[in-house]
């Protein structure tokens, strides 16, 4: 994806972060960013639609700012670079807000100290890479640290969708996203401090054993070979030979590394483990780990909405993943994200406006439409409303779910 900031520089002058932040402040490092919004699919918009939210590199530079009409050259090059959802201007939105889980500022960071890390493992010898991961160990608890401060300051679900970022590689923010979504249930787990620096710790390294995956392999647009998929289940033991051996490391950081896949019924690899065998923290990797593989776009499919991802971790509920901590996933996430276009049971139609915590299924609904016809915009909250439930969303992509995660 390296490519992205050559074939976006045809119609967009990218800042550098520390100058968007002086110019645009008002939607860049506070908690609400961005008013008059609508989330849709990239395939659906009209043209001429005006852009509600920044798409950012990783490196925080602004590769498309609000308010750029989205025309069809504009909209086929965010298609081909795997934007499957953006915000877009809407007069019927005009007061809702969506708020960022972290602060740009500190994605960027994360970012960046988890690709500069990884990225000196992938070329180093096996004694560079443990004096590597020895040296970092000491920034990621910082950046733990950072990252727990904002979401225990925050009063929302996590939501992911509304971080609009392209990423030079997917294992860098994939690493962050697991982190993020692992905190969120080890906060509503109630876990100890100590035990949540752990689990962070462990989230961000649980991939690490993939740096010694060939790229071809990692980024292979087509179903894998059987010999392929054998190489890709190998990281999970090669992640933690690498990080048992560092004295900084804790060890259970390492069996992160090594439980994340898994599965409570014996099917998950490397060594089938079942039941109360995987530690907790393998539990919780496992569910945040398959939630952002699913709902994250992929060389060889799309990103599939949060409510459909918690579909696939409900589906496996009790059999490949714990039901506590699917369950404690499900209070923490936002699985309708605001913005979002749904239609409810009795056929209504509207956008979500906020959400009810604890409740990440239950939202307030703003209502736009009634049978097929614009209406005067009201609210429902589907808390108060248990006869209501969300029945669809307009921007659903359907796909089959890859067996390999």
């Amino acid at each position: 994806m390296s490519e992205l900031n050559e074939a976006l520089a045809l119609f967009v002058l990218p800042w550098l972060f520390s100058e968007v932040i002086a110019e645009n402040s008002h939607h860049q490092l506070t908690d609400k960013v961005g008013i008059d919004m609508r989330l849709v699919a990239t395939t659906s918009v009209e043209e001429g639609a005006l852009l509600a939210k920044a798409i950012y590199n990783d490196k925080g530079q602004v590769l498309l700012n609000v308010g750029a009409r989205l025309e069809g050259k504009i909209l086929s090059r965010l298609e081909e670079f795997g934007i499957d959802y953006i915000y877009i201007k809407d007069p019927d939105t005009d007061d809702i807000i969506v708020r960022n889980s972290i602060s740009d500022e500190l994605r960027v960071n994360a970012i960046m100290t988890i690709g500069d890390t990884f990225k000196q493992i992938q070329l180093d010898s096996n004694v560079s890479q443990t004096f590597v991961l020895e040296k970092s160990a000491r920034k990621f608890k910082k950046l733990i640290s950072a990252l727990l401060d904002e979401l225990q300051r925050s009063k929302e679900l996590l939501n992911l969708l509304s971080d609009v970022f392209l990423h030079d590689h997917y294992i860098f923010s994939h690493s962050l996203n697991v982190t993020l979504y692992a905190l969120a249930i080890g906060i509503e787990m109630k876990l100890t401090p100590k035990e949540l620096e752990l689990l962070g710790l462990g989230a961000i390294l649980h991939d690490v054993g993939k740096m010694k995956v060939p790229e071809e392999i990692l980024s292979k647009p087509g179903k894998l070979t059987a010999e392929e998929f054998q190489v890709i289940k190998a990281h999970a033991e090669d992640g933690f030979q690498l990080l048992r051996n560092i004295p900084t490391v804790p060890l259970i950081v390492a069996h992160c590394a090594y439980q994340h896949h898994e599965r409570l019924n014996g099917a998950g690899y490397p060594r089938g483990l079942k039941g109360d065998d995987i530690h907790l923290f393998g539990k919780i990797l496992g569910v945040a780990d398959v939630f952002d593989a699913v709902t994250s776009n992929r060389v060889y499919r799309p990103a599939m909405l949060p409510h459909e991802g918690l579909e696939i971790l409900y589906s496996g509920s009790g059999s490949l993943f714990d039901s506590k901590v699917v369950d404690a996933f499900r209070r923490a996430v936002a699985i309708y994200p605001v913005g979002l276009t749904v239609i409810l049971s009795d056929g209504r139609k509207g956008v979500v406006a906020e959400q009810n915590p604890g409740l990440s299924e239950r939202p307030v609904v703003r209502i736009l439409e009634e049978s097929g016809r614009k209406v005067e915009p009201y609210q429902v909250d589907l808390q108060s409303n248990l006869s209501l439930m969300i029945v669809s969303c307009d921007t659903i992509i359907k796909y089959e779910y890859a067996a390999n995660y």
